[in-house]
């Protein structure tokens, strides 16, 4: 008894922000129940009509007290809301919550861009992440505290989070090279000590997307400390997501160390219930296709209900998809996997600048060509559209344009 007693003397501590709130509401409430009251007794007109505006105060001081408690709370929840009307916010809860349960299968950057558009028109967002990678700060964080890559865990968490800007901008933080944290990632480390301090790793990345107060959730394909191994067709083998693109050999088969690797059980159950599975984009053998090699996640891809969308790169990657079309990377995919696992191809028809294609030719990277023809007799349907944009010479998808495209999908649902 005496404990509740403390907790409600709390709302009386200084500082909290509510009193006065509180006080004028109740200020509204007398207001209301005087002006009522004296309604109903005998007077001039003029009473009267000091009595309506009595109660009309009454009316709007509580309306304004209780707005301005909700503010406070809302606040102390979401920082980015103080200058936010609260309908607004409530308006946009309701209404992404009410958006189809789309769930994202890859990694690195492109998968990033894809979730920074879909956010805006549903929160029920799932991106099933690949650990494969073993490059840059992610590897080095791998070897030295022996815990999954952070790195694409980061970049999704960050296209998810709906916490200020100066948040994402801090976890995007990366360490110069005169620094003995040189190379990386304020939000690499922040991850890495989440998962000291919680033992876990799949524990670390809930509790980071509370703090980054995510429009979704982002989830490791496997919990298994795997490692990406690629055959060429020249019969020689490489170990390592990094180094596979490197060797500039044609690709023949990827495949995952250990073989037998466990899906994450949220991973599976987010497929399970997903309206619509986007694959894609990104890297096709090293972010992509590792998730597929989890035989649980391609099996409850194959065995799904949903829209399956694939979303092809625009340009080829040196060292991975040389000289490959877009049923190129449809048929890479369904080697490792099952025919069953997409129904649309999403492919870029928009035209780029000679300029940047000269740069890129020169770091051997070429148009995906668009042999629509090959795709539809494999029985897959195309989707051609415009959604290139170049943002500092680099051609990127455009996010909002690829969310709208996928989003339209959802009246086959």
């Amino acid at each position: 008894m005496g404990s509740k007693v403390n907790s409600l003397l709390k709302w009386l501590y200084p500082g909290i922000g509510v009193k006065r709130w509180v006080g004028l509401s109740a200020l509204g409430v007398i207001l209301l129940v005087i002006g009522e009251r004296n309604l109903h007794l005998e007077g001039f007109w003029a009473i009267k009509i000091l009595d309506s505006i009595v109660v009309v105060s009454g009316i709007i001081i509580l309306i304004l007290g209780i707005k301005m408690m909700l503010r406070s709370f809302i606040a102390a929840f979401i920082p980015a809301s103080r200058d936010t009307e609260i309908v607004d916010i409530l308006y946009q809860k309701k209404h992404l919550s009410r958006g189809p349960k789309i769930v994202t299968i890859g990694g690195g950057t492109g998968l990033a861009v894809l979730l920074s558009g879909l956010k805006e028109y549903t929160s029920n967002i799932t991106a099933v992440v690949t650990v494969a990678d073993d490059g840059g700060s992610s590897g080095r964080l791998r070897q030295e505290f022996d815990i999954l890559p952070p790195g694409d865990i980061r970049n999704c968490l960050v296209a998810l989070a709906d916490a200020p800007t100066l948040m994402r901008d801090l976890f995007q933080f990366r360490f110069d090279t005169n620094s003995e944290l040189s190379g990386h990632s304020f939000g690499n480390l922040f991850i890495t000590v989440m998962t000291r301090l919680t033992g876990d790793f799949e524990k670390a990345i809930k509790e980071t997307s509370k703090v980054l107060a995510l429009k979704g959730r982002v989830i490791p394909a496997t919990l298994n400390n795997v490692v990406l191994e690629a055959k060429y067709k020249d019969g020689s083998v490489i170990t390592g997501e990094n180094k596979i693109p490197k060797t500039h050999l044609p690709i023949e088969r990827v495949s995952l160390k250990p073989d037998q690797s466990q899906a994450t059980p949220d991973a599976v159950k987010a497929i399970q219930e997903a309206q619509i599975i986007v694959l894609g984009p990104g890297s096709l053998y090293t972010s992509v296709i590792p998730n597929l090699l989890i035989k649980e996640i391609s099996d409850a891809v194959v065995a799904s209900s949903a829209i399956k969308v694939y979303v092809c790169n625009a340009m080829t990657q040196p060292g991975e998809t040389d000289g490959y079309s877009a049923s190129d990377h449809i048929k890479a995919m369904i080697n490792h996997s099952h025919p069953r696992v997409l129904d649309y191809c999403i492919v870029n028809i928009g035209e780029i600048p000679q300029e940047i294609l000269k740069r890129y030719a020169g770091e051997n990277s070429y148009l995906v060509i668009n042999d629509r023809k090959k795709i539809e007799n494999m029985g897959y349907r195309v989707i051609e559209d415009d959604f290139a944009v170049i943002e500092k010479e680099v051609i990127r998808h455009d996010p909002a344009r690829l969310a709208r495209i996928i989003l339209g999908l959802t009246e086959e649902i």
